[in-house]
């Protein structure tokens, strides 16, 4: 296999209204806390906040994009929201290679998106079959 462990992967999107207001046309969730910033103003939040699969797809796309040339099918993905994402923010999905099980052709990354000031917003870990 042409991957080493520690090889990082990623890409950076900016999160707009139009693009959650896209997501929520695809997904089917309508929750307020992502369309109605009048309702957005009475939470914790205080504004609205982007889905939390958004950055679900944006690491998708992270891996998509570069295991390409590769084909890969996605197995698993693991995912923890620590903190919001805003309209506005500038999101960096990446995976970085953990393990690698050659005799499977199984490859194991750490999965991370974060703003543009550094913060971490989700953290998870993934699994993806090499076709050979």
């Amino acid at each position: 296999m042409d991957i080493k462990i520690g090889e990082r992967f990623s890409t950076e999107r900016q999160v707009t209204d139009d693009l959650i207001r896209k997501f929520a046309e695809v997904s089917g969730d309508f929750n307020p806390i992502h369309l109605d910033e009048e309702f957005a103003k009475t939470t914790r939040f205080g504004r609205r906040i982007a889905h939390g699969m958004l950055s679900g797809a944006f690491i998708s796309a992270v891996l998509g994009n570069e295991f390409k040339e590769r084909k890969i099918i996605y197995l698993s993905q693991t995912m923890k929201f620590v903190a919001p994402v805003f309209i506005g923010d500038t999101v960096t999905a990446s995976g970085t290679v953990l393990r690698i099980r050659e005799e499977k052709g199984i490859v194991i990354l750490e999965t991370l998106c974060k703003n543009q000031h550094g913060e971490t917003l989700v953290k998870g870990e993934a699994a993806v079959m090499i076709l050979k």
